[in-house]
């Protein structure tokens, strides 16, 4: 027997979740495959948790700001705690050519209406008591940026999106999208049929082999990255620290403190760990507490209390694939989020429901524009 749905989603993750939620709100019949055993199985229960729109281009800019407002005003309109805190970004800096490239680029986040400004040595001091101040110039900081508990708030979106109607088959895999009129395909997987007038890859890792079931060639390749958590203690600093310098080893790294008083961080290796991988390895705390003592010495005496690792679907440029497939127009693509989905996540499921209903405005058009498949992705985005 065929199943027949307006929308079919392949990935239950930090984009398949949000996006099936916002498809149901508008009353169309939207089914989820995932091939793992729950929602938020793979990637989004890995994430850190921050949430910034202090990125460098109006996509996803405008994305996480709707993000933000999606997450920040979730407990007041449903009532579930997601663990959101307003706690801000922080990019301190610590030589004169940072300085220079954080406070151009702020002057273009300004023009897309972001609230982050430039805060001194003293001042940074006091949100951040005790940080290491030799050399510091300053920081920038974007006090409405936040973070939430990733699993907490999956959690929500997957239970308020079954409410207004979401289906979700989980242990199913994908094996043959076919098309079958210009507008719709049918889906064979491991353990039924479908049919649908529209798909949404947000397949995360495996998105470039979906893809290929079309044979369209998405550039989206894995890299593997490492975070870790504390116990947790009294809150003792407020922003995300992001600090940019690179080391042997590791482009950057980051921490902040979550809503339950731990210490989450993470690093970006230096060159990439490309493929997948979820063995967690010695190197990485020796690495990464080594760079957080080092500018923080309050964490010192922190016991850590496990580790792990998960993957950045990454694209050439660092920018997300968002939009139809120019071959076929109701294959959405919704990949390439570069470690950043959980943020991105619930703005761009609104968009992505806009997508199949036909109601794109203005400001859509100009952020689908920037993760458009057919960019040119020789840029890159600035202090990822």
């Amino acid at each position: 027997m065929i199943k027949n749905y307006d929308v079919i989603i392949i990935g239950a993750g930090s984009i398949g979740v949000p996006a099936a939620l916002a498809i149901a709100q508008k009353k169309l019949k939207v089914l989820v495959i995932d091939s793992l055993s729950s929602p938020g199985q793979a990637n989004n229960k890995k994430a850190i948790g921050g949430i910034r729109a202090t990125h460098s281009d109006y996509g996803k800019v405008k994305t996480c700001l709707r993000s933000i407002e999606i997450f920040s005003s979730w407990k007041d309109l449903y009532g579930d705690d997601i663990g959101w805190m307003s706690n801000g970004y922080s990019f301190p800096v610590y030589n004169e050519s940072d300085e220079k490239n954080l406070k151009e680029l702020m002057k273009i986040q300004h023009s897309f209406g972001l609230k982050i400004k430039w805060i001194t040595a003293e001042e940074y001091n006091e949100l951040v008591p005790g940080i290491n101040t030799e050399n510091l110039k300053g920081s920038s900081y974007s006090w409405e940026d936040g973070s939430a508990s990733p699993l907490l708030a999956l959690n929500a979106f997957y239970f308020k999106s079954l409410e207004f109607g979401a289906e979700y088959s989980f242990q199913e895999t994908v094996l043959e999208l076919k098309p079958e009129k210009v507008d719709s395909f049918a889906i064979v997987t491991n353990k039924n049929h479908y049919h649908t007038r529209y798909i949404i890859n947000a397949a995360g890792n495996y998105a470039r082999e979906i893809g290929a079931l079309l044979n369209i060639d998405l550039p989206v390749y894995p890299d593997n990255h490492e975070a870790g958590i504390t116990e947790p203690v009294k809150r003792f600093f407020q922003p995300m620290v992001v600090d940019m310098r690179k080391r042997p080893g590791s482009a950057n790294y980051y921490f902040y403190q979550n809503n339950e008083g731990q210490v989450v961080f993470c690093i970006t290796p230096d060159p990439p760990i490309t493929g997948i991988d979820n063995d967690a390895t010695s190197e990485f705390l020796p690495l990464c507490s080594g760079r957080m003592i080092e500018i923080y010495p309050r964490l010192s005496n922190l016991k850590v209390r496990r580790t792990w690792r998960g993957q950045y679907p990454m694209t050439p440029d660092g920018f997300p694939v968002v939009g139809p497939a120019p071959e076929y127009p109701n294959f959405i693509n919704a990949v390439g989020m570069c470690g950043q989905g959980f943020m991105l996540g619930p703005g761009l499921g609104e968009i992505l429901a806009r997508i199949v209903t036909s109601e794109l405005n203005e400001a859509d058009e100009k952020i689908l524009k920037n993760f458009d498949l057919q960019r040119d992705f020789s840029g890159m985005e600035k202090f990822k």
